[in-house]
């Protein structure tokens, strides 16, 4: 190889490193939905540093059924995490 092809290449790995890599960060914030009867209930995020299984936790002093639900998710919907509770209470099988 030549030098002045190895000084190309390295400019231009250079120049994609300089330019492309710029990244966005954005914190995903999270939501908490569960069934109660025929309703769909979406509860806000009392911690971001808390676990799903936490919240869930917080959230059942309120909603009693929360105490047998289980964690499914989370589905990401662009800039938001939505887990849901899925409870066993009422149900057959």
């Amino acid at each position: 190889f030549s030098e002045l092809y190895l000084n190309k290449k390295l400019y231009y790995k250079l120049y994609l490193n300089k330019h492309i890599m710029a990244l966005v960060i954005n914190e995903m914030t999270r939501t908490f939905t569960f069934k109660k009867g025929n309703e769909k209930i979406t509860l806000a995020d009392p911690n971001p540093n808390d676990t799903p299984e936490m919240v869930m936790n917080y959230y059942s002093n309120m909603y009693p059924e929360l105490t047998t639900a289980t964690v499914h998710g989370p589905k990401i919907n662009e800039d938001m995490a939505e887990y849901e509770f899925k409870t066993t209470i009422g149900t057959k099988g």
